[in-house]
């Protein structure tokens, strides 16, 4: 069986709007990254503890909704249930502004609606991350995953600089404006994708016992059970920091919204710096040292952080944390890319769904626990000290990475299983 065989016509063409697609959902939630926790603070005076709340609903859906939509998504065709998060997510994104607008919008309706919009985001996520292997011939597989992650680094450049930029201008409430518009834009971009999608019947399957095999295909491959613990250990550290930032910044620090959006945009130059070099730097020096190397500085660079200091002036305080946000995005880019590819080349399509639906459970349902902690910790001996403690937590990253088999990766392809690697034979 030769590539030539799987390779579909056009699917370069269907590659670039997936690329498209997922490009404006990430600007749109990059925007929001800044916009709600500042609508939060600035018009509903949330403190520490609300905002981990706020980060709570975010990313709950994760925790509660993965595992059982990633049998969804091996069950149906994945492209109408990305278009289907793509709208729900507009419609609920406007949602926040109407209610801003005629005057109801609290602190118990914001987090509502935003767990409304986590539970379409994992939905998105399981969906679109599944659909990739279907598009893209393996051959093409870690290219097509460093221009997504490149496009995520460009969009951390720009989404929150436009965030801060739209919430000085137009308040923080109409700046989701913006973000619902987005997601509009990648509904419309998947309905262009013309490859078609087969599914294979699992006649006589039940749902629960769908689940349990994707589980433990994860738990059964010490790839993906490494993969697993990186993401799922330094997540909800990151998170823990990321909590109590935007609060420290604006009542500690006293950055404006534009100035937190102007250090997350130069923050994010790293992180498009790691998904351009992530290709040349796994050739040359293959996955494993520079998956070690960056948990490392993932870890250390959070640190940095807290120490920034309003003393040193304000210049010097936003040019130290994009730079110090720089480091740690090249490395949490870098490592994203060869996890991602990792991760698909070690799981057959049928399997994809349930897989990056038990990932997700975890990766991302414990950055629920991070917000948490880091909300509560935060009002307990405040914002500086809070951050401090989160990035003492994250160090745990570095030893699970340094004691798993992610070090000793040299070349991703050899790591293939069967399938993979008889989709990668060249004719």
């Amino acid at each position: 069986m030769d590539e030539a065989k799987h390779i579909r016509p056009g699917w370069k063409r269907d590659f670039g709007w997936l690329w498209g697609s997922q490009t404006a959902s990430v600007v749109g939630e990059q925007v929001s990254e800044i916009a709600v926790p500042l609508l939060a603070v600035l018009v509903l005076h949330a403190s520490a503890g609300e905002l981990g709340l706020l980060g709570v609903a975010r990313w709950v859906p994760f925790l509660l909704l993965a595992l059982p939509l990633g049998v969804l998504v091996d069950r149906r065709r994945r492209r109408p249930l990305i278009m289907t998060a793509d709208w729900s997510r507009a419609a609920l994104t406007l949602a926040i502004v109407a209610a801003a607008a005629v005057g109801v919008l609290s602190l118990p309706l914001l987090a509502a609606l935003v767990l409304l919009i986590g539970c379409f985001t994992v939905l998105f996520e399981v969906s679109y991350q599944s659909a990739v292997p279907s598009i893209v011939p393996v051959s093409g597989l870690a290219r097509a995953n460093a221009r997504l992650q490149a496009s995520s680094a460009a969009a951390q450049i720009g989404g929150p600089g436009l965030g801060g930029l739209l919430v000085q201008v137009l308040t923080a409430p109409f700046a989701m404006l913006a973000h619902g518009a987005l997601y509009i834009v990648s509904a419309l971009a998947i309905g262009r994708i013309r490859s078609p999608e087969v599914i294979t019947p699992r006649e006589g399957t039940s749902f629960v016992a769908e689940l349990r095999a994707g589980l433990r295909f994860v738990f059964r491959d010490r790839y993906l059970v490494a993969n697993l613990g990186f993401s799922a250990l330094y997540n909800p550290a990151e998170q823990w920091v990321i909590v109590l930032f935007t609060l420290h910044a604006v009542r500690v620090l006293g950055l404006s919204p534009a100035e937190i959006g102007l250090v997350f945009s130069l923050g994010a130059v790293g992180a498009l710096v790691g998904a351009v070099l992530a290709g040349v730097t796994v050739r040359r020096f293959g996955a494993g040292g520079p998956v070690m190397w960056c948990a490392a500085i993932e870890c250390a660079a959070l640190f940095g952080i807290p120490l920034v200091d309003l003393s040193w002036g304000r210049v010097a305080v936003i040019v130290s944390l994009g730079s110090i946000i720089a480091v740690n995005g090249a490395c949490t880019a870098l490592s994203s890319v060869i996890l991602v590819t990792v991760r698909q080349l070690r799981t057959p399509d049928r399997m994809l769904g349930r897989v990056n639906a038990s990932m997700r459970w975890l990766t991302y349902g414990t950055v629920a626990l991070g917000a948490a902690a880091g909300g509560i910790v935060g009002d307990l001996v405040g914002t500086r000290l809070g951050m401090l403690f989160g990035a003492c937590f994250g160090l745990v990253t570095v030893v699970w990475v340094a004691l798993s088999p992610l070090p000793h990766i040299g070349d991703p392809a050899e790591l293939a299983i069967a399938e993979r690697r008889e989709e990668a034979i060249a004719p």
